[in-house]
């Protein structure tokens, strides 16, 4: 596992966003080819989101030949609710890349058949070959997409009862009422994430503080789901320095010194 430390938030998302645009310029996808790509919704990458649409805007990148599968949607709020992943994702991201539509893949939290919807997204899924590269964010507890503690590292898209902390963390989102939270959600399982070829994982502020260090300096634990990064053979966090606050002085020392050479944004 790899840790880059920027100094601010701005500069990881900036890191975050090159980092992606190189890999799918690297990767030169085509119609026949295409580059497959796994994104987060929350507070987390919307820095990220917002430099990835100046790379396409100035022509560094383009998401013509590149397909999306998003991390998770609640259940039972209409695609057009404000607070839906169909909505953050539209207004964050795709509606300025000029994406083709028939490219983004969401679970639906309305589908009639829940759990047929969570194996058909497997499915699609192994039906391109696989994610390449599976971006993410983490909650305040170590969780990944809505795999709350207690998640099976091995689980695979399936429907989720979000817990009470969840709920309240999101209820910002809800006008400040954790009532308004749904649920209920659909979500890749860890093994979905860890199954990508390459997975990042954006950590910022203070309140991430804790899970960082359990994420890095403990071992693999079910209770702190985005532990399971530890075993992949190609996983790396980017973090601001708030959030390395709980990690020892040793650690970061080491990260620092070893990504020396890597912690600016590689130019396009």
């Amino acid at each position: 596992m790899r840790l880059i430390i920027q100094n601010s938030y701005e500069t990881l998302s900036k890191w975050v966003a090159n980092y992606i645009a190189k890999t799918i310029n690297d990767f030169n996808p085509t119609s026949g080819n295409p580059f497959v790509l796994g994104l987060p919704t929350g507070s987390s990458p919307m820095g990220t989101y917002k430099e990835l649409v100046k790379l396409v805007k100035a022509g560094k990148v383009s998401f013509d030949n590149v397909i999306t599968f998003n991390m998770d949607e609640y259940v039972g709020i209409q695609e057009g609710h404000l607070e839906s992943y169909h909505s953050f994702m539209r207004t964050n991201l795709f509606e300025h890349i000029g994406m083709p539509l028939e490219n983004i893949n969401i679970l639906d939290g309305n589908a009639e058949d829940l759990e047929e919807e969570c194996r058909s997204y497997e499915e699609k899924i192994l039906a391109v070959g696989g994610i390449k590269l599976f971006l993410g964010g983490i909650g305040p507890d170590g969780h990944i997409a809505f795999n709350e503690p207690g998640s099976s590292l091995h689980s695979r898209t399936r429907i989720k009862t979000l817990t009470y902390d969840t709920r309240i963390a999101n209820s910002r989102f809800f006008n400040n009422d954790v009532n308004q939270v749904p649920k209920l959600a659909l979500t890749v399982g860890v093994a979905t994430v860890t199954d990508a070829e390459e997975v990042i994982l954006i950590v910022n502020g203070h309140g991430k503080a804790r899970a960082l260090h359990k994420i890095i300096e403990e071992g693999v634990n079910h209770m702190w789901t985005a532990s399971a990064l530890q075993l992949h053979p190609k996983s790396m966090i980017v973090c601001n320095i708030d959030a390395t606050a709980e990690l020892s002085m040793e650690t970061v020392r080491y990260f620092r010194d070893i990504e020396k050479d890597n912690l600016d944004p590689c130019e396009l």
